[in-house]
């Protein structure tokens, strides 16, 4: 027991010494205490500064899930693929309306024969509809064939007497710069830039290309078309789709180089293309133009 009280008997300087640390403690309780609350007092500024970095976060995920998400070009939608259909949200029978349709030989020309054949509802051709593209003749802009070789023009002679004059149709791949400029519409750029383009191509094969020509209104097709068809086709040698490189394709002007590469891989994939339909399976193929593209490709 005397042992045992002699550890609590402590002389002046080691009392002194106890204090000290008391003291010592007490200071560093007291500046934990103040750095607690401080570092509290800034963590409500640092949680604001976190506010606009989540905003920042949720704007690039945004961004993000753009990218991720199924992008909708212009198409023509006679040539619907299975694929292409589920993305639409068309579902399996509405599709095989479409095809069965298709196999008659038949197309859709707009946006209602569309909902009639596939009998989809009117909430989805509501949203797919503007993305529809049909070919410019199924629209009415261009109406005239190569059959005729005349037309006839009536000019007022009097209030009460008109009179017929008959207009010879001259060929559209032998028509001059000179001779385009005549039409009302056409300058200098734009009949240069006819030429160039027939040109390009070795040569109209139809009267429709001439839609494809940049620049051309409509209105102003239609007037030449009166004046200029084609009455003889050239001779062209067409490329075959399923040997010709990447290079050769791209020549055909309604090819870009990106959509050229894309059919050789296409090809490289899935073996030989079998028919033009399976070019609506390639990104950013024009399919609206496939019709005159097909005159110049071979299987």
């Amino acid at each position: 027991m005397k042992n045992f009280k002699s550890h609590f008997r402590f002389n002046r300087q080691e009392r002194s010494g106890i204090f000290y640390l008391l003291f010592i403690i007490v200071v560093l309780q007291v500046a934990y205490f103040v750095l607690s609350s401080s570092n509290s007092s800034d963590g409500k500024v640092d949680f604001l500064e976190d506010k606009q970095l989540q905003l920042q976060i949720d704007s690039l995920k945004a961004k993000a899930l753009e990218k991720d998400a199924i992008k909708i070009y212009p198409f023509n939608p006679n040539y619907i693929t299975d694929y292409k259909g589920y993305t639409l949200g068309m579902s399996l029978e509405e599709i095989d309306r479409l095809h069965n349709f298709r196999k008659e030989g038949k197309f859709a020309n707009s946006a209602e024969d569309f909902q009639k054949v596939t009998k989809i509802s009117d909430s989805l051709l509501q949203l797919i509809s503007p993305y529809f593209k049909f070919p410019e003749w199924t629209q009415g802009k261009a109406k005239s064939t190569s059959s005729y070789k005349t037309f006839n023009i009536k000019q007022e002679v009097s209030s009460s007497n008109q009179r017929e004059v008959k207009q010879t149709v001259s060929d559209l791949n032998s028509a001059t710069i000179e001779e385009l400029r005549e039409i009302n519409g056409i300058g200098e750029k734009l009949s240069a830039r006819i030429v160039k383009f027939r040109d390009r191509l070795g040569g109209f094969l139809v009267n429709e290309q001439l839609y494809d020509v940049y620049g051309l209104e409509p209105e102003v097709v239609e007037r030449t078309l009166k004046r200029f068809q084609v009455l003889k086709t050239p001779s062209i040698e067409k490329i075959n789709i399923n040997t010709a490189s990447a290079k050769k394709l791209s020549k055909l002007v309604y090819l870009q180089k990106q959509v050229s590469e894309s059919i050789v891989n296409y090809r490289n994939a899935n073996g030989s293309i079998l028919s033009f339909d399976e070019l609506s399976k390639i990104e950013d193929f024009p399919i609206e133009k496939i019709d005159r593209i097909k005159l110049y490709l071979a299987l």
